[in-house]
């Protein structure tokens, strides 16, 4: 899974609301619909032509006899570090495990309160080369059969996702901090500062960052700490951590320092001075 304390997702489809949680151990209970999901992040390291099996565990904490209907899938992050989730990405092509990933049951219903052991394998192919892979199982709550209710309206389903990473061979960690930068936002929502992170996995192998990013004052003293959230830098890609700040001293001038260990055998630092001044509208 991805390392976000809770993360949910909605969105219309088909007159559908999709949510999807991928961290917490399980999705909200909606109108008698609830999720879960362990493990939620499955690590593998298989040789080529390795095959692997194993199991996840899924429960309907709801309070109504639930259709569910699990899919395979690809996923990716997005530029606010929001995961994606599809059938097929091609973009995810070269990185992708999700034509070795098989699950049984695939359809079946659960009752309130219950639990079924979902059974996955991974086949590595003899061609895997060396690198990491990632795809994800996804069970999505459909309407239960014969339920009588009509075809069309507002309906809502969770759907709940288990990601998987296989690591092929010894793939580098290659990953590099590319930009620091001192941002305002001007979203009605919640207007104010943000710290944006830019970092680069230029290899063929994941990584999941660790550390903080420090604020200092023109003095020099640290006046504000956020700690990173350890989300994946999937490889061939530049990935953007954004990084609400408080600023409580205001307009002026600071510098910022981030320290990260990205899983390597040292500490990456980056350091930006910056002038905090709101834009006139």
């Amino acid at each position: 899974m991805f390392a976000y304390p809770c993360l949910h997702r909605q969105r219309p489809v088909a007159f559908l609301l999709l949510a999807a949680a991928i961290s917490a151990g399980a999705a909200h209970a909606q109108g008698g619909l609830g999720l879960g999901l362990g493990p939620m992040r499955v690590d593998l390291n298989l040789a080529p032509g390795a095959v692997y099996s194993g199991v996840f565990a899924l429960a309907n904490n709801g309070t109504e006899v639930t259709r569910i209907v699990g899919e395979t899938l690809d996923f990716y992050l997005d530029d606010t570090a929001t995961p994606q989730f599809g059938p097929n990405y091609q973009r995810e092509a070269e990185f992708s495990c999700r034509t070795w990933l098989a699950a049984n049951p695939m359809e079946f219903e659960l009752n309130a309160g219950g639990q079924m052991a979902i059974r996955y394998t991974v086949r590595v192919p003899q061609t895997a080369t060396s690198r990491s892979y990632h795809c994800a199982v996804g069970f999505t709550t459909q309407p239960a059969a014969g339920d009588g209710k009509a075809p069309m309206g507002l309906r809502t389903a969770v759907q709940i996702v288990g990601a998987i990473y296989v690591v092929v061979g010894k793939p580098a960690l290659q990953g590099t901090i590319k930009d620091l930068r001192l941002e305002y936002s001007t979203d009605p929502k919640g207007p104010g500062w943000h710290a944006l992170v830019i970092l680069t996995n230029s290899g063929l192998m994941h990584f999941r960052p660790e550390g903080q990013l420090d604020v200092l004052d023109e003095s020099g003293a640290v006046v504000e700490t956020v700690q990173f959230i350890p989300a994946p830098v999937l490889p061939e890609r530049d990935q953007d951590f954004v990084l609400p700040l408080k600023l409580a001293k205001g307009e002026g001038k600071y510098r910022l320092r981030a320290r990260l260990d990205l899983g390597g055998n040292e500490i990456q630092e980056a350091t930006a001075n910056v002038v905090a001044k709101i834009p006139k509208p």
